[in-house]
């Protein structure tokens, strides 16, 4: 099942039958074949436990694949920022501290380093609060500290684990316009792990419907619909349309399993 897709961007990172078993003998992936092209918005789209994660892990090299291969524009992995599904902060150090930490791992120059964190900040709203302390932020903030700490180094891929999952409804769909506009301002490459069809719909230029596990992909859906987004998309028939679509592959992508 494969919708055509209006994407044409050349590709940034590839795997090519990418398969995971771990140590316990479970398979968490099984041929999973994925093009993730330069300065696109691609959300990773299925049930728990699919491998979404897994996935996310392997390109960012924070694991290994047991078969298959995972390839890079001109042979050498890129930048890579990571979001964890948690926050991850530490809590002896303030906000500007926290940020910083990817810049001092490194032995950025102090004075850069000071600039490149006041100018991560400001692209989450957060320039106020540098020298506060996670346990004096709300969850929101905490995950927009997490954020700009992986956009630091200006990574040339932003790799995120369904981030916003444990927030309220509002705070989820603020921090969504907030990453949407940092994504149209840097133009970066972003993938996004998600179970839920409306977040991913919202966000996306295109959708990876992935199987249960094992996971590999069902289909891929684009996201026709302009940026910036707001509201009124939100609201559209076009967006429900789109909901519905996605809804139904995800849907087959299980029964499929299921059969």
């Amino acid at each position: 099942m494969t919708t055509a897709l209006s994407i044409v961007n050349s590709p940034l990172v590839s795997l090519r039958n990418v398969g995971k078993t771990f140590d316990s003998g479970t398979v968490a992936l099984a041929g999973l074949n994925l093009d993730i092209r330069e300065g696109e918005f691609v959300s990773l789209l299925g049930p728990s436990g699919c491998g979404k994660s897994t996935a996310l892990r392997i390109v960012a090299g924070l694991g290994t694949a047991t078969e298959g291969s995972v390839a890079w524009a001109g042979g050498a992995a890129g930048d890579i920022g990571f979001v964890f599904q948690e926050p991850t902060l530490m809590p002896w150090a303030d906000v500007a501290a926290n940020v910083r930490l990817p810049l001092k791992l490194a032995h950025a120059d102090p004075a850069a380093a000071d600039q490149a964190v006041a100018q991560a900040l400001a692209r989450v709203a957060l320039s106020d609060f540098a020298h506060s302390y996670p346990r004096e932020l709300s969850g929101g903030m905490e995950m927009r500290v997490s954020i700009a700490r992986a956009l630091v180094t200006e990574p040339q891929l932003l790799l995120l684990d369904e981030p916003f999952a444990a927030l309220d409804e509002i705070t989820r769909f603020r921090l969504n316009n907030d990453l949407l506009a940092v994504w149209q301002e840097l133009r970066r490459t972003v993938v996004f792990v998600t179970h839920s069809v409306f977040e991913s719909v919202y966000l996306s230029q295109r959708i990876v419907v992935m199987t249960p596990r094992p996971g590999r992909v069902f289909t891929e859906i684009a996201i026709d619909a302009p940026f910036p987004r707001d509201e009124r998309f939100r609201t559209s028939a076009g967006y429900a349309g789109y909901c519905r679509t996605v809804s139904d592959a995800l849907g087959a992508a299980m029964a499929g399993a299921a059969a």
